[in-house]
């Protein structure tokens, strides 16, 4: 059930990765589904720290940006799917400052999204989840 859990979650955070993508650059490419999911997945994790908002924010970014990193080494090094050599305060055109800062208030949204999506995951009964009518309260009750 974990596996699925998070499998879940992983799809949620690419598929979101790539909308907000396609919505800025309108193009995206498929190492950002894994940059997305995996940005998702950590953020979940920082958003059950107990930090002030401010520090969360920029760990959130820092998070973000180092995937970003790791991402554009790996699979940027021709600079085919992104390329920040001429914005300012850019590192090897993987990273950049403008972007980074960004990243702090979209990951605060990405954080309470995530912390959202657990808890509604946590309402379902797990004996019942693939046991046909039961799944709806009260439904079914002629089965009982």
């Amino acid at each position: 059930m974990q596996f699925l859990k998070k499998s879940l979650l992983f799809f949620i955070g690419g598929s979101g990765y790539v909308g907000l993508e396609l919505l800025w650059r309108r193009r995206s490419h498929g190492s950002m589904f894994l940059a997305g999911g995996s940005c998702f997945l950590l953020l979940g994790r920082l958003s059950r720290k107990k930090l002030p908002l401010p520090v969360k924010s920029a760990a959130g970014a820092g998070v973000i940006t180092g995937v970003e990193l790791l991402t554009g080494l790996l699979f940027n090094r021709d600079y085919s799917v992104w390329d920040y050599r001429q914005l300012p305060f850019n590192y090897r055109g993987q990273i950049c400052l403008p972007y980074t800062l960004l990243w702090a208030p979209l990951s605060l949204g990405a954080m309470a999204l995530y912390r959202v999506i657990e808890g509604c995951g946590k309402r379902i009964p797990r004996r019942r989840l693939c046991c046909g009518p039961d799944i709806l309260p009260g439904a079914g009750k002629e089965y009982s």
